[in-house]
């Protein structure tokens, strides 16, 4: 399992497959709940996520594709949308300091 320092987090990727949007609306809020950050968020399908890719958010169903897309990278996979804990729990780490597994 990868783990990476908040710190060090420059890259979250929200990785999607061509869907009803809903990986959009998750970006976008993600964009809004760290603004002031370093960091960048930014949504690519999940076979085509970035090199530079430092943590990776996907639904659950997409994880494996998301692992083979970019191995070794911290991923965070989540079940719902919009409030999942999983999410909740990195926009945390990620404001406040600490270390992100996945």
């Amino acid at each position: 399992m990868a783990s990476i320092d908040s710190k060090d987090v420059r890259k979250l990727v929200v990785a999607c497959d061509a869907g009803m949007g809903s990986s959009v609306m998750l970006a976008s809020q993600l964009r809004k709940q760290l603004k002031g950050t370093q960091v960048e968020v930014v949504h690519t399908p999940v076979n085509s996520i970035p090199e530079d890719a430092d943590v990776i958010v996907s639904h659950v169903g997409l994880a494996a594709r998301a692992r083979v897309s970019a191995p070794g990278v911290v991923l965070v996979p989540f079940q719902i949308f919009i409030g999942d804990p999983a999410v909740t729990r990195l926009v945390t780490v990620l404001k406040n300091g600490g270390t992100i597994d996945g």
